[in-house]
C-alpha cells in the first residue's frame, strides 16, 4: 500500500529521495568504507580521520537552524542547492587534500553541506511546501532515505576498488553536481511567498511560554535518542563479537537493522497517518529502549533483539519529522525543526567517541548497561512528553489557526 499523496507530489518526494541517498552515502556513511584505506595510503592516524567527520557534524549541528530558517523564509530548493554545492565542494578538497589539516577542513565544508542538506532540511522542505498535509511525503521520504547505507556502501566499495579513495570522493562529487543539483533545482518547486512577520527577525522559530516545555522534552528526547542510535550504528560489530559471536556471524546480524526499519516505514505507511504521530515517536522509542535493554541482558535470540531495534529505529525516523508539524504547526516547522537538529547532530558527533571509551575502559557490559539506562530515559522522556503537550501545544495550535492533521490530527 501507498501512503494518500497527490500523483504531483510524486517526483518531488521521489527526486528529494535520491538525493538524500547520495547525500547520505557520500557524507555521514562515507568514511565507513573509505576509512581504513585512507589511513593505509596516507598514514594519518584512523582517530583524526574519523574525528574529521566529527568535526564536521559538530558544524552541520550549528549550521542546521539557520539553514531551517532559510527554509521557514525562502523554501528548500536554494537551501538543498547550495547543499549540493557545499557537499561537492568538499569532496573536491578531501580528494586534493595533501595533508591531515586540508582533510579535515573539507570535513568542516562538508559539514555545512550536511546541515543544510540532510534529513531534517529535507523535512522542513516538505513541509515548506505542502504545510500540514506533508506528513504522508515525509513518511514516504524517509523510506528512500533508509536504504542510503545499503547502496551506498557497496557503490563506495565499488568506486575504491578501482578508483582509489580520492577517486570516490571526486566520483561523489560529480553526482552531487550532475544529478542532486538538477533533481533539486528541476524537481523541487519554489515554495509560495509568505507574509513578512510582524514580531521580529526571530519569530519564525518564537515559542510561547506554554510551549517551551513541549519543545524542551522533545529536544531531550531527539538528544538522548542520538546519542542510543550513534553509538549502536558505529561499535555493534564490536558489541556483538563481545557477546561471543564471530565477525561473520555480528556483521549477518547487523544486516538486518536495515530491513527492519524500512519494514516498520512501510507498515507507518500502510497506516495513512490515521494516528497522532506522537504514537509513532512513542512506539519507536518504546520499541527501541526494548531492543538496547534485551541487547544488554545477554538474551538468545539476537536476531530477533535487532529486529525490534531496527523497527523502532526506522519509525523513530518518521517521528522525528512529522511530531513537531504536528505540535508546532507548518508555519514554524522549518525553523523548528532546525533547531532540533542541532542537538541531535551534536549528539550523533561526540556519542561514537564517548562508546569507543567507554569500550576501551569499561568493556563492552559497560557500553551496553549506559545503552540500556539510555532507552529507559528515553521512555521516561517520552512519557512526560505526553504530559506537556496537553498543556502546549494544542491551545497554541488553536491560537495560531493552524489547521490540524487529518485523519486523527488531535491524538
Amino acid at each position: 500500500m501507498i501512503p494518500a499523496i497527490p500523483q504531483r507530489r510524486w517526483p518531488v518526494i521521489s527526486g528529494l529521495g535520491i538525493v538524500q541517498i547520495l547525500a547520505w552515502g557520500c557524507s555521514y556513511y562515507l568514511l565507513t568504507v573509505l576509512g581504513p584505506s585512507i589511513a593505509a595510503e596516507t598514514g594519518w592516524p584512523l582517530p583524526w580521520i574519523f574525528g574529521s567527520l566529527t568535526a564536521g557534524m559538530l558544524v552541520a549541528g550549528a549550521v542546521a537552524p539557520m539553514a531551517g530558517r532559510m527554509i521557514g523564509r525562502h523554501g528548500g530548493r536554494p537551501v538543498l542547492a547550495v547543499s549540493s554545492l557545499l557537499l561537492a565542494a568538499g569532496l573536491v578538497g578531501l580528494a586534493l587534500a595533501p595533508n591531515l589539516p586540508v582533510f579535515a577542513l573539507a570535513w568542516l565544508v562538508i559539514g555545512a553541506g550536511m546541515g543544510s542538506g540532510l534529513y531534517d532540511a529535507a523535512f522542513a522542505t516538505l513541509g515548506r511546501l505542502y504545510g500540514a498535509d506533508a506528513r504522508p511525503a515525509i513518511t514516504a521520504l524517509t523510506l528512500w532515505g533508509g536504504f542510503s547505507s545499503t547502496l551506498c556502501w557497496p557503490l563506495s566499495a565499488f568506486l575504491l576498488a578501482h578508483l582509489g579513495w580520492r577517486g570516490t570522493c571526486l566520483t561523489y562529487a560529480a553526482l552531487e553536481i550532475a544529478v542532486c543539483l538538477p533533481l533539486v533545482l528541476g524537481l523541487v518547486p519554489p515554495a509560495a511567498p509568505r507574509p513578512a512577520a510582524t514580531g521580529g527577525g526571530r519569530s519564525e522559530a518564537a515559542l510561547d511560554p506554554a510551549e517551551r516545555p513541549t519543545f524542551l522534552v522533545l529536544a531531550a528526547v531527539v538528544t538522548c535518542t542520538g546519542i542510543a542510535t550513534s553509538i549502536v550504528s558505529v561499535h555493534l560489530l564490536t558489541l556483538l563479537q563481545d557477546r561471543g559471536l564471530s565477525l561473520a556471524a555480528a556483521v549477518s546480524l547487523g544486516t538486518l537493522v536495515g530491513p527492519s526499519q524500512v519494514g516498520a516505514r512501510l507498515l507507518e505507511v500502510a497506516n495513512r497517518s490515521r494516528h497522532h504521530p506522537i504514537w509513532t515517536l512513542t512506539i519507536a522509542v518504546v520499541l527501541m529502549a526494548l531492543g538496547l535493554v534485551l541487547l544488554g541482558s545477554g538474551l538468545q535470540a539476537p536476531a530477533l533483539v535487532l529486529m525490534v531495534y531496527g523497527a523502532g529505529n526506522g519509525l523513530y525516523s518518521i517521528g522525528r519529522g512529522t511530531l513537531p508539524l504536528a505540535l508546532f504547526g507548518p508555519e514554524r516547522y522549518a525553523a523548528l525543526l532546525g533547531r532540533l537538529a542541532k542537538p541531535n547532530l551534536a549528539a550523533q558527533a561526540l556519542a561514537p567517541s564517548a562508546g569507543a571509551y567507554l569500550i576501551a575502559h569499561g568493556g563492552a557490559d559497560a557500553a551496553l548497561l549506559v545503552l540500556a539506562i539510555l532507552g529507559v530515559i528515553d521512555v521516561g522522556l517520552v512519557a512526560l512528553l505526553w504530559r506537556v503537550r496537553r498543556r502546549g501545544a494544542v491551545p497554541v495550535r488553536a491560537r495560531h489557526d493552524e489547521k490540524p492533521l487529518p485523519q486523527g490530527g488531535r491524538g
